[in-house]
């Protein structure tokens, strides 16, 4: 695996792959690697490609300091898990190499509706900071394949709407969430959790089944606030329990099986906020 700190660097790097006809699948990542980074590897080397991986704490798309300050960086044990998995490339930039300009005055996208939802609305700013840091990914690995974990499912839909804008011609895959045994789904969050914290996160995954469940028998509204309920009474701050559309992500007030639909949930437990979500009638 080729270590490279420059997109120069990378852009020789990843032109001696193409002589060798080989197309590139590209991971992008902030690190602190687990088992759900490592199934968007497998699927790039399922599909015969090489693998360029990336890790970049993004200052950008953090509109909490404190929470850019605490983000977990375990760059020695994310190195020796990209060598086990046969990473052809870890692009491993500073902020100047993708901010030479620095972060003060950047670009604005047009990400329209998905970017001021769930997540979005929680997190102002966030979306825009996460274009900005893989618009300028993209330009510097120039891949044939992309692959995101579905966790992410919003920041999913924004990517798919960068794409759309930079007329972007490669392809986006969105790889199912890895699970602990309990049902919390993997996330580099998850090492900030406290015993007690981590014995009760996967919560959010049971309010994501009971949501699923109970589509024919109770409105959403009923089930909703069962969540909202269960997960507070848990010592949960919850910020939403939703249903939407999942190819627009706009809300649904009641379950319509006419439509492919994904739940959605986000708590903090703590200071940690956790994220998951689940494709219902797929």
């Amino acid at each position: 695996m080729k270590i490279i700190k420059s997109k120069a660097e990378l852009q020789k790097a990843i032109n001696l792959l193409r002589e060798e006809h080989k197309t590139i699948g590209f991971i992008p990542t902030m690190g602190a690697l687990h088992p759900g980074h490592l199934s968007l590897l497998a699927a790039a080397r399922q599909n015969g490609q090489a693998v360029v991986c990336s890790i970049f704490v993004n200052p950008t798309q953090f509109n909490d300091k404190q929470d850019f300050e605490k983000y977990p960086v375990t760059l020695e044990e994310d190195i020796a898990k990209l060598l086990d998995t046969d990473c052809d490339i870890l692009f491993l930039p500073g902020v100047g190499e993708i901010y030479p300009n620095g972060t003060d005055q950047l670009e604005a996208y047009e990400l329209g509706y998905v970017e001021t939802v769930l997540d979005g609305a929680s997190r102002p700013g966030h979306f825009q900071g996460v274009a900005q840091v893989v618009s300028r990914l993209f330009d510097a690995v120039q891949p044939d394949d992309v692959y995101m974990g579905q966790k992410d499912y919003q920041q999913c839909l924004v990517i798919q709407r960068l794409m759309k804008l930079r007329k972007d011609t490669f392809n986006l895959h969105f790889v199912p969430t890895q699970r602990e045994p309990d049902g919390l789904a993997m996330s580099s969050r998850n090492r900030r959790l406290n015993d007690n914290q981590r014995a009760l996160a996967s919560l959010l995954y049971q309010c994501l089944v009971s949501i699923e469940a109970q589509q024919d028998r109770k409105s959403f509204a009923v089930v909703q606030k069962e969540c909202i309920d269960l997960l507070t009474h848990k010592g949960f701050t919850p910020d939403y329990v939703a249903l939407a559309d999942a190819v627009t992500l706009e809300p649904l007030a009641d379950y319509d099986p006419s439509k492919k639909m994904i739940a959605l949930i986000a708590a903090f437990i703590g200071e940690v906020r956790l994220i998951d979500n689940l494709l219902l009638n797929h």
